[in-house]
C-alpha cells in the first residue's frame, strides 16, 4: 500500500497530518450512550413466563388455544431477546424476538421469527402516551389469502410488574384491524 505525507507550504507536515495520508489517524473512542427510558422499559419485560393464549388459524374456525413458556433476557443495555416454546394441539413451536429502541429513529425496532413458518417479520413501533403499551407494526401473510401479505400490529400491554397482554391484530381487506392472536402472560421469575 502507498503511503503519502502530507506537508504544510513549509514542508514540516504535522504528525497528525501525515497520519491522516497514511490512514492511520487515531479515531476517537467509542462513547456508549446512555440508555434512554425506552431502553429502561423494555427491562421490565426481563424475566421467566407463562402464557395461556388463543389463535384463530382460518376465518370462520373458533380460535385454538394453546400454552407456553418464554424467557425474556437482556442484551447490554438496549435489547431485549425472547426464547418462547408453545404448545398447541396441532405441536410445538418455538418463536424468537428481539426488541430494541432506536434513538437516531426515535421508534422500537425489532424483528420476530417462528419455527412454522419462513418469514422474518421487521418491527416498528411507539409506545403510547402512558407508556403502558407498545404498539409493533409489521407485515406478514395474510391468513385469508395464500401468497398475499397483510399489515399486522403486535400489541403488548403491561397490566402490573407480573403480568402482561399481548395482542396480534390483521388488517383485513375490509379495511378493519381483526384481532388474530391473544396472550396473557404471568412473570415466574
Amino acid at each position: 500500500m502507498k503511503t503519502t505525507e502530507t506537508y504544510t507550504k513549509s514542508g514540516a507536515g504535522t504528525r497528525v497530518e501525515k497520519a491522516k495520508a497514511r490512514g492511520t489517524a487515531q479515531k476517537e473512542p467509542f462513547m456508549k450512550p446512555e440508555p434512554q427510558k425506552e431502553h429502561e422499559w423494555l427491562q421490565k419485560l426481563v424475566g421467566e413466563w407463562t402464557f395461556e393464549g388463543e389463535v384463530t388459524m382460518e376465518p370462520g374456525k373458533g380460535p385454538e388455544k394453546f400454552t407456553g413458556t418464554e424467557t425474556v433476557r437482556p442484551l447490554g443495555d438496549y435489547w431485549i431477546l425472547i426464547d418462547c416454546q408453545s404448545k398447541m394441539a396441532s405441536g410445538s413451536e418455538t418463536m424468537a424476538i428481539v426488541i430494541g429502541f432506536d434513538p437516531q429513529k426515535k421508534r422500537f425496532v425489532g424483528a420476530y421469527i417462528a419455527s412454522m413458518m419462513p418469514q422474518l417479520w421487521i418491527y416498528d413501533g411507539s409506545l403510547n402516551a402512558d407508556e403502558k403499551v407498545l404498539t409493533l407494526n409489521t407485515e406478514g401473510p395474510d391468513m385469508t389469502a395464500e401468497g398475499k401479505m397483510t399489515q399486522f400490529k403486535d400489541v403488548m400491554e403491561i397490566k402490573s410488574d407480573n403480568e402482561r397482554e399481548l395482542t396480534s391484530q390483521m388488517l383485513g381487506d375490509d379495511g378493519d384491524w381483526h384481532e388474530v392472536v391473544t396472550i396473557h402472560y404471568r412473570r415466574e421469575k
